[in-house]
C-alpha cells in the first residue's frame, strides 16, 4: 500500500495537519510525525546537540520534540520500516511565498524529505482566522495523486499556496521576492531585563511579476512553485572565474591575508 509521511511546523495539534492527514487517508497509509509544539520559522534545522524524543500521541500520530527537519528524519530512518511513497508538509496557516521559503519549517521538511529521496511538497493556506481548510485539503490530494502518478523531478519538491476563499484557478509559478519590513518589539522583563521580540510587519518590497507565486495567491489562483535542492547560481561562475580566482591565488602567493 502507498505510504504517506505527512508533517508540518506549526505542531502536532493543529487543525491544518489533521485535515491534511484525514483528506490523504484516501490516498495512502499516512503516519504522522510532527514538533510537539509551534516550530514556525524554525528554517531547516536539525538537532544535533541535545537528544530528541518520539513518542506516540495517538494511532498513527507521533510527535517529536524537535523541529520539523528533525521530524522528517527522525520518521524515515526510525519509525518506517520503509521509505514512504510521498511526504506532505502542511496544512501551514498562512501564505509560505518569495523570501519565506528561507525559514519556513514547512518547506524545510518537504526539502529534508527530498533531500532522503522522497517525492515531496509544502502546502500553505493564504489567509487569516478563521482558517478553512477545506479546499487546500481537496488541492492537496490532487497534487499527491499527480505525484505518485508521475513523481518529480530529480532534487526537485514543491510549494504550493492555496488562497482562502473562492478560488479563480492554478497556476505553475516562480519564486518572487516578499520582503518584510525590519520590526523589532524592544521591551522590560518582570526583572528589569531588556528583550527583544522579532516581529513580522508589512511586506512593502514586492516583485509583482505575473508568473509569482505572490501575485498568483493574489489573484485568487492557487501557486504551484517547483523548487530545487541545488542553490548555485549559475550564471554566476564563469564571472567570478574570471574575476575573483586569480586575484584570490596572488593574494595567497604574497602571504597577504584574504
Amino acid at each position: 500500500m502507498t505510504s504517506i509521511l505527512v508533517t508540518n511546523d506549526d505542531g502536532i495539534h493543529s487543525q491544518g495537519l489533521v485535515s491534511l492527514a484525514n483528506a490523504l487517508e484516501g490516498v495512502g497509509e499516512v503516519t504522522v510525525v510532527a514538533p510537539d509544539r509551534e516550530k514556525s520559522a524554525a528554517s531547516h534545522a536539525l538537532t544535533l546537540h541535545r537528544p530528541l524524543r518520539l513518542n506516540a500521541w495517538r494511532d498513527g500520530y507521533y510527535m517529536v520534540n524537535g523541529t520539523p527537519a528533525d521530524c522528517v528524519y527522525l520518521g524515515v530512518v526510525e519509525l518506517l520500516d520503509r521509505k514512504p511513497d510521498l511526504l506532505v508538509s502542511g496544512i501551514n496557516r498562512g501564505a509560505n511565498v518569495g523570501d519565506d521559503v528561507t525559514y519556513s519549517g514547512t518547506i524545510a521538511a518537504a526539502f529534508e524529505g527530498t533531500i532522503l529521496g522522497i517525492p515531496s511538497f509544502a502546502i500553505s493556506l493564504v489567509g487569516s482566522q478563521p482558517y478553512d481548510f477545506g479546499n487546500a485539503s481537496r488541492v492537496a490530494i490532487k497534487i499527491a495523486e499527480k505525484i505518485l502518478d508521475n513523481g518529480l523531478p530529480k532534487d526537485t519538491l514543491l510549494n504550493v499556496n492555496v488562497p482562502s476563499g473562492e478560488i479563480a484557478g492554478v497556476r505553475t509559478t516562480r519564486q518572487g521576492k516578499h520582503i518584510y519590513e525590519e520590526l523589532v518589539h524592544e521591551g522590560i522583563d518582570p526583572r528589569g531585563g531588556k528583550y527583544y521580540w522579532i516581529g513580522s510587519g508589512e511586506a512593502p518590497h514586492v516583485d509583482q511579476g505575473a508568473d509569482t507565486d505572490y501575485m498568483a495567491v493574489r489573484g485568487g489562483y492557487v501557486s504551484v512553485c517547483p523548487l530545487h535542492l541545488d542553490l548555485t547560481h549559475y550564471e554566476a561562475l564563469e564571472p567570478l572565474r574570471q574575476e575573483w580566482e586569480g586575484d584570490l591565488e596572488e593574494a595567497l602567493k604574497v602571504g597577504r591575508s584574504l
